[in-house]
């Protein structure tokens, strides 16, 4: 992206539990509590023997669990976008490469940070792919990253669990790796 092109920031899209968009609502408003239901996606890459995991640190300048690592993408799909189309795109545009992805499972969750002004209540798909190659990570997005051994990932979340976001955490309880 060129440094005289803004990032324009698109609607979140506002659904029930079935899935029906019930309407649009700005991003940063969306997410201050209370948090109406909003489509997102969480995307894990894994090394090619699926024995590692790519994991990221969103920076620290997000007003939602900024600072916390987390899978390696999470989004939000735009108005009239898919889920797999909003996968692809966000894959690219934060971690600099394309890899085939698969939706795994879909659930419902909510979250609130500490302080009580922010928080999450999502409709989150969650696709997976196999990646084994360079990361450009968008540092607007990402402070850092890493490939981590899932086995010291879980013993990391058993201990640490406070340092992980809390989409992630359900995910990796639902994952059979």
């Amino acid at each position: 992206m060129s440094k005289d092109t803004k990032k324009v920031a698109k609607p979140i899209v506002l659904v029930d539990i079935e899935d029906t968009v019930l309407g649009f609502k700005e991003k940063m408003t969306t997410h201050k509590i209370p948090v109406k239901l909003h489509r997102a996606i969480s995307i894990l890459i894994f090394n090619k023997d699926k024995s590692k995991m790519l994991i990221t640190k969103r920076t620290s300048t997000k007003p939602t669990w900024g600072g916390f690592w987390t899978n390696a993408v999470c989004t939000h799909p735009y108005p009239n976008e898919t889920y797999q189309e909003s996968a692809k795109r966000r894959l690219f545009e934060e971690l600099g490469f394309k890899t085939k992805l698969t939706e795994i499972f879909s659930f419902i969750y909510e979250a609130k940070m500490e302080g009580g002004v922010w928080g999450e209540c999502e409709l989150d798909h969650v696709f997976e792919g196999a990646y084994e190659g360079s990361v450009k990570p968008d540092p607007s997005e990402i402070d850092d990253y890493e490939w981590i051994k899932l086995s010291d990932l879980r013993f990391d979340l058993k201990n640490n669990p406070n340092k992980y976001t809390p989409w992630f955490r359900i995910i990796l309880e639902r994952i059979d790796v």
